[in-house]
């Protein structure tokens, strides 16, 4: 008897729990394409008016007389991403590593929960710490005004390093020991099992958390904008100690008394980002199954 109730209960709970999941994988698709419709119907238009080209390679952007350039926001942002990537991802690694395979266990106790505080700290502090810190440390030993595209790329260094450490710390742990285990009883040390059997075996892993921490870096927005300058001007790659804007400092800077084409444009701004993202994950991807093959 209770072997009966317990299969009619099984037969009755399944299907409501696959359900309950299709539901909620089809709210969250919906999500998506609900923030696509918005952005893309929103923003075509004013890229209509203005123009493709003099939208994406316009480089002044001046509201008041119509002349709306994303190019200098498009490689601010490219700028700060590309030096949080070189500063945050090889460090993470590095780090995870350490976690992963060399740290000792009452270390590891006091680190992990540390690396976790340090995920759910908010933006805003992240950029009253650049602006009390960062900003003082970099006018006072490279010059400037401190407020630039490298203080920036040191914050969102620091901010991704959650992502790329806890990710790649995964994918090290999900590979199994035996790979180890093998090159060791093949006469390799320690660093060079870790290094050259392990890590390359988790670069799926690894990649993904490079993906991540680019997605956080680009799109980050609060911090950056305490910090960056927030100058609409196209910059040279060696004006490291000038400040700059990117495409999410631009739409939060001016959405709030926005209105008309203006408004149009910043959400337009908005689409370039997405795409841009989109663009990112999908050469990843790409690079990932060319890895694979």
């Amino acid at each position: 008897m209770i072997s009966g109730i317990t299969v009619k209960n099984r037969s009755v709970r399944e299907p409501v729990m696959r359900w309950v999941f299709t539901v909620s994988a089809l709210t969250a698709v919906l999500a998506v394409g609900l923030i696509c419709v918005f952005l893309f119907a929103g923003g075509f238009p004013a890229i209509g008016k203005i123009g493709v080209l003099k939208f994406l390679t316009g480089t002044v952007w001046k509201p008041t007389y119509d002349d709306f350039g994303i190019l200098p926001m498009i490689v601010g942002s490219l700028y700060v991403t590309a030096g949080a990537i070189l500063l945050g991802v090889p460090v993470g690694i590095f780090a995870a590593v350490f976690m992963a395979k060399v740290c000792p266990k009452p270390l590891y106790g006091f680190m992990k929960p540390a690396l976790d505080l340090l995920a759910g700290i908010p933006s805003v502090v992240y950029g009253f710490f650049g602006i009390v810190v960062l900003v003082p440390f970099v006018r006072n030993t490279f010059g400037g005004d401190g407020s630039s595209m490298v203080t920036a790329s040191l914050l969102l260094g620091i901010m991704i390093l959650p992502t790329v450490i806890g990710i790649t710390e995964s994918a090290l742990r999900a590979v199994p020991d035996e790979l180890y285990e093998g090159a060791v009883a093949l006469g390799a040390s320690h660093e060079r099992a870790v290094f050259g059997v392990v890590l390359p075996a988790a670069k799926s892993g690894v990649m993904a958390a490079v993906v991540l921490g680019v997605g956080r870096a680009i799109g980050e927005t609060m911090a950056v904008k305490m910090v960056a300058g927030n100058q609409t001007v196209l910059r040279a790659p060696d004006e490291f100690l000038k400040g700059v804007r990117t495409l999410t400092a631009n739409v939060v800077l001016e959405m709030g008394y926005a209105e008309g084409l203006h408004r149009e444009a910043l959400i337009a701004t908005g689409v370039v980002l997405f795409v841009f993202i989109l663009l990112i994950n999908l050469l990843f991807s790409a690079l990932k199954k060319e890895r694979t093959e």
